[in-house]
């Protein structure tokens, strides 16, 4: 039976990697102190990054399961599930995790621009690979933050960890969009397979059935998180890829427009719209006149 670890507070995480909790809200752990173990799931009820030094086993996350190198970054937001598959194999963790509570960046500037961080609704397989100089600046950080936490908590405390926490994750949006540039070898032709995605829909009769594509589906399709390919599409093309859908979208109702044998009601219905003013407000919007003014100017 596939065994699932909890953990709802920092205390409960550091007592299970033999690490003093220092703060209530926020720690850094120092994965090497922890008893050898064998491969489990686990939840967290609060926000950590895994600075793993060791490979152990396939780590799950979600439906997918990646061959988890040494050196690399993942990161989970509260609620999230990740591990490796149950068995028996005993392994001793290495490396580093930074753990802190949503309660801790509550009313701060990391609370407000929290969500700007999509990697922490990546999926394992896209994890952030870091160069040694990258390492050595993520362990700067950290050590900053355990250091504010080995002065104990005064007037100072919170600003001064919630400020390196957030030049961290800072750091790490830079380390991607540096990834996002070098691993051509992995997202080459990204683009050419998502037209292609988009071209096999409006040719078939999904739209009808199923209605217009999203984002989460062709992400789906592609291999990819919703965050992470989202954030690919908006670093090639300048779109996000809700617009990049909704161009398509556009193109191919022009060229049905151009049918004068089809109603405007009829397009609206291949496209996948559920009802006609819909479309003609998201053609509007983005053409700037009615489908039918458009048939007529053309």
């Amino acid at each position: 039976m596939e065994k699932m670890r909890r953990f709802e507070s920092i205390y409960d995480y550091n007592v299970f990697n033999n690490n003093e909790t220092k703060h209530p809200l926020v720690t850094v752990v120092d994965l090497s102190k922890a008893d050898p173990r064998n491969l489990s799931k686990m939840y967290f009820g609060f926000y950590i990054v895994f600075l793993k030094d060791v490979k152990c086993g396939d780590l799950v996350y979600g439906r997918d399961t990646y061959d988890y190198q040494e050196g690399t970054l993942v990161f989970l937001a509260p609620g999230q599930v990740a591990g490796s598959n149950d068995n028996d194999d005993i392994y001793q963790p290495k490396g580093h995790a930074l753990a802190f509570h949503a309660d801790l960046i509550h009313g701060t500037s990391l609370g407000r621009r929290i969500q700007e961080y999509t990697f922490f609704g990546y999926q394992s397989n896209e994890a952030l690979h870091l160069s040694e100089r990258e390492r050595s600046l993520v362990l700067d950080c950290f050590s900053k933050i355990d250091y504010e936490l080995e002065r104990g908590v005064d007037k100072h405390s919170k600003r001064l960890i919630v400020a390196n926490i957030e030049l961290f994750l800072d750091y790490s949006v830079r380390f991607y969009d540096r990834q996002f540039m070098t691993r051509d070898n992995v997202h080459q032709g990204l683009l050419e397979r998502f037209e292609n995605l988009l071209n096999e829909y409006f040719d078939s009769d999904k739209p009808e059935i199923v209605g217009l594509p999203s984002v989460t589906w062709c992400a789906e399709q592609l291999n990819l998180s919703s965050n992470y390919f989202g954030d690919l599409v908006k670093k090639e093309t300048g779109k996000t890829a809700q617009e990049y859908i909704q161009s398509k979208l556009i193109d191919v109702a022009k060229e049905k427009i151009f049918d004068g044998n089809k109603t405007i009601n009829q397009i609206a219905g291949e496209l996948g719209f559920k009802y006609p003013q819909h479309f003609a407000r998201v053609f509007k919007k983005r053409v700037g006149h009615t489908p039918n003014e458009y048939r007529s100017m053309n």
